[in-house]
């Protein structure tokens, strides 16, 4: 009886400080408290590692029908090309409808495309044609269900959670991308690149199921019955009036074409450089996906008591130096190590800017104003890849990311210098916006 006493209270004790170091995890992630935002989180963690499934699939299968490298490139970026061109148009829908319908019919759609390129690979009807156009298909679901995912967040866990939330909805897609490349290489030896595509397609399941069970207030935004076009102007009109959310629009795009872009020159500098193979591409992959996943954490657990200038102008100091002293090294340790610093950076730059500016949007246009930046962070990625491509052709990489990473160093200090005239016009525009809304009242 006494050992079953003391055994008893060894368990206690032991499930006792499971549950203090469990409470103190999540006291890092306040976001993490809410449930439908639990809910949503690890839908997304499962169907984000699919989307990396399904990318690096299909860039195989294209190398293997076509043995073109040109022609990988070209269907990727025709995945791509509908986030420049349409998501201006998502933004107007997001602010039009429930945005947990939009996702559900999002997400359903994109299952659907998956499973269509899964059972038409397996039964080897396939081709480049195919492909691109089931990529195009996808894009354009993405340019509503982008906008949507970004809007949706501050409805799940309120303006007090937001920088948490949006920190570890970058830490899902950087996880996701460490996971996912490895995942898809076991199982394309395993399964096929069709088997590949259609475990992507089931794992959407897992996002559908978690939007079943989400619990929000839907109820359909009032006053917007523009015309789509006027929607829109009325979009861009607010987001480029707005003196923060501009800045932080352009230094998202400044960014997004100048810095993000190192990344696919991450083969060349393997290859040329480092004169490695794809398992080293790996660990440079891995590497500056480990410094993201690390800036999630510190984003969420220090947004509140941190100002978001510093994580903003900080964050893209570390970055742009880091990558910077990358492309002066050949050590390969070095060379993971600034990647770490480069991703850790730029994922802190990132996640507070998107913070930033869904706390200042409104309710009545954040689908539009979310809409222009997902077109300032992925619909311009085109424009860098072609910048950086240029460059890397006549003057070689290092010189292509260090002239990017200057750029964006430039564009920071910039801000820095000009912060407090931006305060001043910030403050105006507020002032200017009470006197209208009384003046209208």
């Amino acid at each position: 009886m006494k050992k079953k006493q003391i055994h008893n209270e060894t368990a206690e004790k032991s499930a006792g400080e499971l549950r203090g170091w469990f409470n103190k995890v999540i006291s890092l992630f306040p976001a993490l408290r809410v449930r439908n935002y639990q809910l949503y989180f690890s839908g997304q963690l499962i169907s984000l590692t699919g989307t990396w499934l399904q990318t690096v699939a299909q860039g195989w299968l294209v190398l293997k029908l076509t043995n073109s490298a040109f022609l990988v490139g070209l269907v990727a970026a025709v995945s791509t090309t509908p986030s420049l061109f349409f998501s201006l148009f998502g933004g107007v829908i997001v602010d039009r409808f429930p945005k947990r319908k939009i996702l559900f019919f999002t997400q359903s759609a994109s299952m659907v495309l998956a499973l269509a390129l899964g059972t038409l690979t397996v039964l080897k009807i396939i081709s480049v044609t195919e492909i691109a156009a089931l990529a195009f298909l996808l894009g354009m679901v993405n340019a509503i269900d982008a906008p949507a995912r970004q809007a949706f967040v501050i409805e799940m866990v309120g303006r007090e959670a937001l920088a948490s939330a949006i920190a570890l909805n970058s830490g899902i897609f950087n996880a996701a991308r460490v996971i996912g490349p490895g995942v898809a290489g076991v199982l394309i030896s395993l399964v096929g690149t069709g088997g590949t595509f259609i475990i992507n397609g089931i794992s959407y399941i897992a996002v559908i199921t978690a939007l079943i069970f989400i619990r929000v207030k839907e109820e359909r935004p009032e006053g917007l019955h523009l015309r789509t076009l006027t929607a829109i102007k009325e979009g861009l009109w607010y987001s480029f009036s707005q003196p923060v959310i501009r800045t932080l629009l352009l230094f998202t795009a400044v960014t997004s074409i100048f810095g993000w872009s190192y990344i696919s020159m991450l083969p060349v500098i393997t290859q040329n450089i480092f004169h490695a193979d794809a398992a080293l591409l790996g660990h440079l992959y891995s590497s500056s996906g480990l410094g993201a996943v690390v800036a999630m954490i510190l984003v969420s657990a220090f947004s509140g008591k941190i100002r978001s200038a510093w994580f903003i102008l900080g964050g893209n100091a570390v970055f742009a130096l880091s990558l910077i002293l990358f492309t002066f090294t050949t050590n390969i340790a070095i060379a993971l190590t600034l990647l770490f610093f480069s991703g850790l950076g730029l994922l802190s730059q990132f996640s507070m800017m998107n913070t930033t500016i869904q706390r200042l949007a409104s309710d009545r246009v954040r689908g539009r104003v979310m809409a222009i930046y997902v077109l300032m962070f992925v619909g311009l990625s085109p424009l860098g890849n072609l910048e950086v491509g240029f460059f890397t052709e006549r003057y070689g990489p290092e010189f292509a990311i260090r002239l990017g990473a200057i750029t964006v160093f430039i564009f920071g200090i910039l801000i820095y210098l000009n912060r407090k005239r931006i305060r001043k016009a910030h403050e105006r525009y507020l002032s200017l916006s009470r006197e209208t809304a009384t003046f209208r009242s």
